[in-house]
Protein backbone atom coordinates (compact mmCIF):
# COMPACT_ATOMS: atom_id res chain seq x y z
CA UNK A 1 0.00 0.00 0.00
CA UNK A 2 1.25 3.38 -1.39
CA UNK A 3 1.42 5.81 1.94
CA UNK A 4 -1.41 8.79 1.54
CA UNK A 5 0.99 11.91 1.17
CA UNK A 6 -0.18 14.07 4.47
CA UNK A 7 -0.57 17.95 3.36
CA UNK A 8 -1.08 18.88 6.78
CA UNK A 9 2.58 19.80 7.55
CA UNK A 10 2.17 22.39 5.35
CA UNK A 11 -0.39 24.14 7.57
CA UNK A 12 2.65 24.92 10.59
CA UNK A 13 4.18 27.51 8.07
CA UNK A 14 0.89 29.04 6.26
CA UNK A 15 -1.95 28.43 9.08
CA UNK A 16 -4.53 30.23 6.43
CA UNK A 17 -4.19 27.43 4.12
CA UNK A 18 -3.44 29.21 1.33
CA UNK A 19 -0.96 27.36 -0.03
CA UNK A 20 -3.63 24.02 -0.67
CA UNK A 21 -5.34 26.77 -2.35
CA UNK A 22 -7.70 27.06 0.77
CA UNK A 23 -8.51 30.08 3.08
CA UNK A 24 -8.93 28.17 6.70
CA UNK A 25 -10.19 30.35 9.88
CA UNK A 26 -8.12 29.65 12.96
CA UNK A 27 -7.21 26.38 13.61
CA UNK A 28 -4.94 23.77 15.46
CA UNK A 29 -2.82 20.95 14.16
CA UNK A 30 -3.12 17.83 16.19
CA UNK A 31 -0.54 15.03 17.20
CA UNK A 32 -1.39 13.90 20.38
CA UNK A 33 -1.96 10.38 20.73
CA UNK A 34 -1.85 7.74 24.00
CA UNK A 35 1.85 7.22 23.38
CA UNK A 36 3.05 10.76 22.37
CA UNK A 37 3.26 13.23 20.14
CA UNK A 38 3.22 11.41 16.63
CA UNK A 39 5.55 11.93 13.49
CA UNK A 40 3.15 14.57 11.67
CA UNK A 41 -0.04 16.29 12.49
CA UNK A 42 -3.19 14.03 12.69
CA UNK A 43 -5.82 16.43 11.82
CA UNK A 44 -6.28 20.08 11.89
CA UNK A 45 -9.44 21.47 13.56
CA UNK A 46 -10.79 25.01 14.01
CA UNK A 47 -10.53 26.96 17.28
CA UNK A 48 -13.87 27.95 17.31
CA UNK A 49 -16.81 26.32 17.87
CA UNK A 50 -18.64 24.89 14.40
CA UNK A 51 -21.57 26.14 12.91
CA UNK A 52 -23.85 25.72 9.92
CA UNK A 53 -22.28 25.97 6.67
CA UNK A 54 -19.12 25.95 7.64
CA UNK A 55 -18.76 22.27 6.44
CA UNK A 56 -18.87 23.63 2.71
CA UNK A 57 -16.40 26.07 3.54
CA UNK A 58 -13.93 23.02 4.20
CA UNK A 59 -15.07 20.94 1.71
CA UNK A 60 -12.70 22.67 -1.00
CA UNK A 61 -9.76 20.72 0.96
CA UNK A 62 -10.92 17.50 -0.41
CA UNK A 63 -8.77 18.44 -3.68
CA UNK A 64 -5.46 18.51 -1.07
CA UNK A 65 -6.47 15.46 -0.21
CA UNK A 66 -7.96 16.58 3.74
CA UNK A 67 -11.82 15.33 4.18
CA UNK A 68 -13.63 16.82 6.72
CA UNK A 69 -15.18 15.20 10.09
CA UNK A 70 -16.91 17.30 12.78
CA UNK A 71 -15.36 16.37 16.24
CA UNK A 72 -17.49 16.54 19.67
CA UNK A 73 -16.05 18.62 22.15
CA UNK A 74 -16.76 19.27 25.88
CA UNK A 75 -16.40 23.07 25.82
CA UNK A 76 -13.66 25.51 24.18
CA UNK A 77 -10.66 24.68 26.65
CA UNK A 78 -11.19 20.77 25.96
CA UNK A 79 -8.57 18.86 23.55
CA UNK A 80 -8.17 15.51 22.20
CA UNK A 81 -5.85 14.68 24.82
CA UNK A 82 -8.23 12.31 26.26
CA UNK A 83 -9.69 10.47 23.00
CA UNK A 84 -7.08 7.67 23.84
CA UNK A 85 -5.86 8.26 19.67
CA UNK A 86 -3.46 5.57 18.76
CA UNK A 87 -2.76 5.55 15.36
CA UNK A 88 0.22 3.33 15.80
CA UNK A 89 -2.69 0.54 16.51
CA UNK A 90 -4.45 0.94 13.07
CA UNK A 91 -3.69 -1.65 9.83
CA UNK A 92 -5.15 -0.32 6.40
CA UNK A 93 -8.72 -0.65 5.81
CA UNK A 94 -8.36 -2.16 1.96
CA UNK A 95 -6.60 -4.77 3.47
CA UNK A 96 -9.69 -6.23 5.22
CA UNK A 97 -13.08 -7.62 3.70
CA UNK A 98 -16.21 -6.27 5.00
CA UNK A 99 -18.28 -9.37 4.81
CA UNK A 100 -15.44 -11.37 6.99
CA UNK A 101 -15.34 -8.53 9.74
CA UNK A 102 -19.10 -8.50 9.76
CA UNK A 103 -19.59 -12.31 10.14
CA UNK A 104 -16.67 -12.94 12.39
CA UNK A 105 -18.39 -10.26 14.78
CA UNK A 106 -21.71 -11.72 14.00
CA UNK A 107 -20.82 -15.46 14.94
CA UNK A 108 -19.43 -13.93 18.19
CA UNK A 109 -22.18 -12.07 19.48
CA UNK A 110 -25.01 -13.50 17.73
CA UNK A 111 -24.36 -17.58 18.59
CA UNK A 112 -24.25 -17.15 22.77
CA UNK A 113 -26.02 -16.15 25.41
CA UNK A 114 -23.80 -13.57 27.46
CA UNK A 115 -22.49 -14.30 30.82
CA UNK A 116 -20.99 -13.52 33.47
CA UNK A 117 -17.58 -12.03 33.83
CA UNK A 118 -15.61 -9.73 36.06
CA UNK A 119 -17.04 -6.49 34.67
CA UNK A 120 -20.46 -7.20 34.19
CA UNK A 121 -22.95 -9.08 35.75
CA UNK A 122 -24.59 -12.58 34.67
CA UNK A 123 -27.74 -13.15 32.65
CA UNK A 124 -29.73 -13.81 35.98
CA UNK A 125 -28.16 -11.06 38.22
CA UNK A 126 -29.05 -8.48 35.44
CA UNK A 127 -32.36 -10.09 35.58
CA UNK A 128 -33.03 -9.67 38.85
CA UNK A 129 -31.40 -5.64 38.39
CA UNK A 130 -33.20 -4.72 35.46
CA UNK A 131 -35.67 -7.18 34.92
CA UNK A 132 -35.98 -9.96 32.08
CA UNK A 133 -34.51 -8.85 28.46
CA UNK A 134 -34.77 -10.96 25.58
CA UNK A 135 -32.45 -13.52 24.88
CA UNK A 136 -29.91 -13.75 22.14
CA UNK A 137 -32.57 -15.55 19.97
CA UNK A 138 -35.30 -13.04 20.14
CA UNK A 139 -32.99 -10.28 19.97
CA UNK A 140 -31.23 -11.48 16.87
CA UNK A 141 -34.72 -12.37 15.15
CA UNK A 142 -35.71 -12.97 12.29
CA UNK A 143 -32.24 -13.86 12.12
CA UNK A 144 -30.43 -17.14 13.75
CA UNK A 145 -26.77 -17.57 15.11
CA UNK A 146 -25.28 -17.53 11.33
CA UNK A 147 -24.31 -14.98 9.39
CA UNK A 148 -27.42 -14.12 7.32
CA UNK A 149 -25.31 -12.02 5.02
CA UNK A 150 -24.43 -8.82 3.10
CA UNK A 151 -27.53 -6.80 2.69
CA UNK A 152 -28.59 -5.28 -0.93
CA UNK A 153 -26.93 -1.85 -1.97
CA UNK A 154 -30.34 0.78 -1.72
CA UNK A 155 -30.48 3.44 -4.61
CA UNK A 156 -29.25 6.81 -3.98
CA UNK A 157 -31.62 9.77 -3.22
CA UNK A 158 -29.41 12.50 -2.53
CA UNK A 159 -26.09 13.16 -3.76
CA UNK A 160 -23.63 11.44 -0.72
CA UNK A 161 -21.69 14.70 -0.23
CA UNK A 162 -24.67 16.85 -0.23
CA UNK A 163 -26.31 14.44 2.56
CA UNK A 164 -23.50 15.05 4.84
CA UNK A 165 -22.65 18.85 4.63
CA UNK A 166 -27.01 19.17 5.73
CA UNK A 167 -26.40 16.31 8.85
CA UNK A 168 -23.27 18.35 9.54
CA UNK A 169 -25.06 21.53 9.86
CA UNK A 170 -27.61 19.97 11.72
CA UNK A 171 -25.13 18.64 14.35
CA UNK A 172 -23.51 21.73 14.69
CA UNK A 173 -26.65 23.91 15.55
CA UNK A 174 -26.02 25.67 18.35
CA UNK A 175 -27.67 23.13 21.56
CA UNK A 176 -26.50 20.10 19.25
CA UNK A 177 -25.53 17.20 22.02
CA UNK A 178 -22.22 17.37 20.51
CA UNK A 179 -21.61 19.92 23.11
CA UNK A 180 -18.79 21.91 21.22
CA UNK A 181 -18.15 20.78 17.94
CA UNK A 182 -14.90 21.69 16.24
CA UNK A 183 -14.78 21.26 12.54
CA UNK A 184 -11.60 19.19 11.55
CA UNK A 185 -9.68 18.27 8.23
CA UNK A 186 -8.37 14.45 8.39
CA UNK A 187 -5.67 13.65 5.29
CA UNK A 188 -7.62 10.50 4.17
CA UNK A 189 -8.00 8.36 0.98
CA UNK A 190 -11.93 8.49 1.59
CA UNK A 191 -14.52 9.48 4.06
CA UNK A 192 -15.04 5.70 5.94
CA UNK A 193 -10.98 5.67 6.70
CA UNK A 194 -11.28 8.53 9.18
CA UNK A 195 -11.31 6.67 12.39
CA UNK A 196 -8.56 4.84 11.45
CA UNK A 197 -6.70 7.69 10.05
CA UNK A 198 -6.34 9.58 12.98
CA UNK A 199 -6.07 6.20 15.37
CA UNK A 200 -10.15 6.74 17.04
CA UNK A 201 -9.97 3.80 19.48
CA UNK A 202 -13.38 4.45 20.95
CA UNK A 203 -14.75 0.55 20.08
CA UNK A 204 -11.64 -0.79 21.88
CA UNK A 205 -14.19 -3.03 24.07
CA UNK A 206 -15.01 -4.44 20.70
CA UNK A 207 -12.45 -4.03 18.07
CA UNK A 208 -8.66 -2.89 18.71
CA UNK A 209 -8.47 -2.03 14.89
CA UNK A 210 -10.29 0.33 13.67
CA UNK A 211 -9.54 -0.05 10.55
CA UNK A 212 -11.36 -3.31 9.85
CA UNK A 213 -14.24 -1.23 10.82
CA UNK A 214 -13.05 0.94 8.42
CA UNK A 215 -13.44 -1.76 5.76
CA UNK A 216 -17.68 -2.16 6.31
CA UNK A 217 -17.98 1.80 6.38
CA UNK A 218 -16.35 1.84 2.85
CA UNK A 219 -18.88 -1.12 2.10
CA UNK A 220 -21.53 1.33 3.38
CA UNK A 221 -20.56 3.97 1.54
CA UNK A 222 -20.35 1.75 -2.03
CA UNK A 223 -23.80 -0.04 -1.10
CA UNK A 224 -25.39 3.42 1.26
CA UNK A 225 -24.09 6.80 0.26
CA UNK A 226 -22.14 6.91 3.52
CA UNK A 227 -19.90 9.69 5.42
CA UNK A 228 -18.35 9.71 8.41
CA UNK A 229 -19.62 13.50 9.67
CA UNK A 230 -18.89 13.55 13.36
CA UNK A 231 -16.59 11.63 15.75
CA UNK A 232 -17.05 11.56 20.01
CA UNK A 233 -14.73 9.83 22.59
CA UNK A 234 -17.32 7.17 22.11
CA UNK A 235 -19.53 7.96 18.99
CA UNK A 236 -19.19 7.89 15.80
CA UNK A 237 -22.15 9.46 13.11
CA UNK A 238 -22.58 8.71 9.65
CA UNK A 239 -25.16 10.76 7.02
CA UNK A 240 -27.26 7.95 4.83
CA UNK A 241 -28.12 8.79 1.14
CA UNK A 242 -29.48 5.60 0.45
CA UNK A 243 -31.30 4.39 3.21
CA UNK A 244 -33.47 1.15 3.31
CA UNK A 245 -36.75 2.21 2.21
CA UNK A 246 -38.97 -1.55 3.25
CA UNK A 247 -38.87 -3.43 6.38
CA UNK A 248 -37.22 -5.96 5.06
CA UNK A 249 -34.18 -4.28 3.68
CA UNK A 250 -33.99 -2.50 7.19
CA UNK A 251 -33.60 -5.55 9.06
CA UNK A 252 -30.88 -6.87 6.63
CA UNK A 253 -29.04 -3.65 7.41
CA UNK A 254 -29.69 -3.83 11.11
CA UNK A 255 -28.21 -6.98 11.28
CA UNK A 256 -24.40 -5.36 9.58
CA UNK A 257 -25.00 -2.97 12.69
CA UNK A 258 -25.30 -5.29 15.57
CA UNK A 259 -22.46 -6.89 14.16
CA UNK A 260 -20.56 -3.28 13.57
CA UNK A 261 -21.68 -2.39 17.08
CA UNK A 262 -23.64 -4.71 19.06
CA UNK A 263 -24.02 -2.27 22.24
CA UNK A 264 -26.44 -0.27 19.83
CA UNK A 265 -28.73 -2.93 20.27
CA UNK A 266 -27.87 -4.99 23.49
CA UNK A 267 -27.44 -1.60 25.54
CA UNK A 268 -29.37 0.81 23.75
CA UNK A 269 -32.87 2.03 23.70
CA UNK A 270 -34.09 -0.75 21.49
CA UNK A 271 -33.99 -4.53 22.94
CA UNK A 272 -34.76 -6.40 19.70
CA UNK A 273 -33.04 -6.21 15.96
CA UNK A 274 -36.57 -5.63 14.65
CA UNK A 275 -37.61 -2.44 16.55
CA UNK A 276 -34.37 -1.10 15.66
CA UNK A 277 -34.19 -1.95 12.62
CA UNK A 278 -37.73 0.06 12.26
CA UNK A 279 -37.05 2.89 14.33
CA UNK A 280 -33.25 3.92 13.78
CA UNK A 281 -32.66 2.19 10.21
CA UNK A 282 -36.07 2.16 8.15
CA UNK A 283 -35.73 5.66 5.83
CA UNK A 284 -33.30 7.47 8.14
CA UNK A 285 -30.58 9.61 6.75
CA UNK A 286 -28.24 9.76 9.72
CA UNK A 287 -26.77 6.46 11.52
CA UNK A 288 -24.66 6.62 15.07
CA UNK A 289 -23.16 4.25 16.56
CA UNK A 290 -22.18 3.81 20.37
CA UNK A 291 -19.39 1.67 22.03
CA UNK A 292 -19.27 0.89 25.89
Amino acid sequence: MATLPNPLPRLAADPSGRVLGLDLPPGRLIDVTIDGPWHEPLLWHTEDRGAPGGWAVLSPARASGLLPVLLGLDGPQSGLEEWGLAPDEMSYAGDHDAEEVLAEFWEEHAAHEPGADEDCPGEEEADEIFGPGPTIAEMVAPYGPLWPGLAAATPLDADPDARAAETADFLARPGSWLGQPRLALVPARRSADIPASIGWSAPLNHENDVARLCAVLRSWEDRFGIRVVALTPDRLVLSVAAPPTTVAEAEAVAAEHFAFCPDNIAQGDHETLREYAEQEVLNERVWSFWWD
